[in-house]
């Protein structure tokens, strides 16, 4: 009973303050857009198309902070209207409190992990797609030769991608076992005819038979390979925003092409331990909240939590990427501003039962 009523307090309180702050970031996504207004077919439906599509991108950002949030108004509130006072009164230690809020943590770690795995990564690629189709711009290139990628016994050039990851433009130079170039395929587009199956356009293949140089054009040809369009997706969203499942099959085909991973197990972990910040964000407010009811001041109880928030948002970024300097343990990167937070709110939870 005292679960549920705490439960509801704070999950409705947190869910208040990630509308409030999704309506900012929708408005100042519209601003941030209007620059790009009437450029292509960019128009104002568009346009707020992409805005709106952005927004469970920002939710999954935003969560852990709008949990932090909502706990220090909710928990003070109750401080301030002496309701903590008489349930402590009445036996409940801040052991107990916080596996209650604990409880109402794990609430909005499993909606932080849901709109991360299951709807984020899809909305963020839709929205994408909507923008660079609306605007006739290029999804990605990485060098000003292109995109590179290493498959199997092959390297491939491929020039553009399409937001509906046709490719444009591609080379394949093809290797022997002895590491000698064996063919240069070359093709105006590709279009994935699945699985692990591209259906090539207008292609012209130059193969070296010893001393010699044999060329043949096709209308069209198939091409096998280990590249799928959810692994180009990588192209259109940083590895941060992709699926677990996505980066799990990116970092196995780097893996298996020997090339670095790092960065990706990075975000793979952080893209799983990132969920439990909220519970801990949750833990963190308690002492917070209890020493703001005693001080008063609503404005003060927003900066705390935002400041809070901020400071977890940007040691995540550090240790990412000290981590990725430093080829630190993917686990250890991702996991260590979780651990420090933890351990701030462990400490303050003891110093608050003391007094």
């Amino acid at each position: 009973m005292l679960f549920r009523y705490f439960a509801r307090e704070i999950l409705l309180t947190s869910l208040l303050v990630l509308a409030a702050l999704l309506s900012l970031f929708f408005f100042f996504d519209l601003i941030r857009e209007l620059d790009d207004l009437g450029r292509g077919n960019y128009r104002l439906t568009a346009m707020l198309g992409y805005v709106a599509l952005s927004l469970p991108s920002h939710a999954y950002v935003l969560l852990p902070a709008a949990a932090l949030i909502g706990t220090l108004f909710a928990l003070a509130r109750m401080s301030e209207q002496s309701e903590l006072t008489v349930m402590r009164s009445a036996g409940l230690s801040l052991s107990q409190l916080a596996l209650h809020v604990a409880g109402a943590g794990l609430v909005v770690a499993v909606a932080t992990f849901a709109a991360g795995e299951f709807v984020a990564p899809h909305t963020e690629e839709a929205a994408k797609g909507l923008r660079l189709k609306a605007t006739k711009s290029i999804v990605a290139r990485e060098f000003r030769s292109g995109f590179w990628v290493k498959d199997d016994l092959s390297f491939v050039n491929i020039q553009d991608v399409t937001p509906d990851t046709t490719l444009l433009n591609l080379r394949i130079y093809e290797f022997d076992k002895s590491h000698k170039l064996a063919s240069i395929s070359r093709a105006d587009s590709g279009a994935y005819d699945g699985p692990n199956r591209w259906k090539l356009t207008n292609v012209e293949v130059t193969r070296f038979e010893g001393d010699n140089a044999v060329l043949k054009r096709v209308p069209e040809m198939t091409w096998s390979s280990v590249l799928t369009p959810d692994i180009l997706s990588v192209l259109k969203i940083v590895p941060e925003r992709m699926s677990v499942v996505n980066l799990r099959a990116y970092i196995d085909h780097l893996r298996d092409n020997k090339q670095n991973t790092i960065r990706y197990e990075i975000a793979f972990w952080t893209k799983l331990l990132y969920p439990l910040a909220a519970v801990v964000m949750m833990i963190l407010a308690i002492p917070f909240a209890l020493t703001s009811a005693r001080t008063g001041g609503v404005g003060g109880r927003i900066v705390l939590g935002i400041l809070l928030g901020l400071g977890f948002h940007f040691a995540g970024r550090l240790f990412s990427h000290i981590g990725l300097l430093n080829e630190w343990p993917a686990f250890l990167s991702a996991g260590l501003p979780t651990l420090i937070f933890m351990a701030v709110a462990a400490g303050g939870l003891v110093r608050a039962e003391r007094r």
